[in-house]
Parts: C-alpha cells; structure tokens; sequence
C-alpha cells in the first residue's frame, strides 16, 4: 500500500509542475467538445438578424469568447486543482481526463 501512496505522491508532485499546461489541455479539449452546442445555440439566438450582423456577431463571440475562455478560465483552473493534496491530485486529474473521454465518445 504504501508503494502505491508513494507513486501516487510522485506522480502527483510532477503534475504540480505541469498544472497550466494541464488546465489548458482540459480547457481546449472541453472547449472543443461543447462547442458545437454552444455555436448552435448562438446560431439560434441571432438567427433573425441581418446576415452582416449574423456574421459579425457569430465570428465575435466565437473567436473573442473561445478565446477569452481559454485565457482567463485557465489559471482558474490551475488554481482549482492547485488546492489537492499531493495524494488526491494525480487520481483526480485521472478521473477528470476519464470523464473527458467519456463524454467525448458518447458525442
């Protein structure tokens, strides 16, 4: 038992190291994974305005929301995962990248 405690530690004090690069990989990939929903819902909501607005807003919102998400829901993320302990984080960042892959497949 107390091997697994110790792997499970050390790999947990490496992702430490690792956690912008590691929220960002779980920001992007969430991103990616709901965002045709979030487009046709936007798609939806601006449908009846004129098509040079329709676009203008649509590239708006995709681009500087996506992109604004990416920039400051990251370290909120890096934060959030910053307060696991060295014994909690690797099965944690294992559990969040599992339910990821769940919810990838089933789309």
């Amino acid at each position: 038992m107390d091997l697994i405690l110790d792997l499970i530690a050390t790999v947990s004090r490496w992702t430490r190291g690792h956690l912008y690069d590691i929220s960002l990989a779980i920001m992007a990939t969430v991103l990616v994974l709901f965002g045709p929903g979030i487009n046709t819902w936007i798609q939806q909501r601006i449908g009846g305005l004129n098509f040079i607005f329709r676009t203008l807003l649509f590239v708006l919102i995709c681009a500087v929301g996506y992109g604004l998400a990416m920039i400051f829901l990251t370290p909120w993320v890096a934060k959030g995962l910053g307060y696991f302990n060295n014994y909690t984080l690797a099965p944690v960042l294992l559990l969040v990248f599992f339910l990821i892959g769940v919810i990838a497949d089933r789309n």
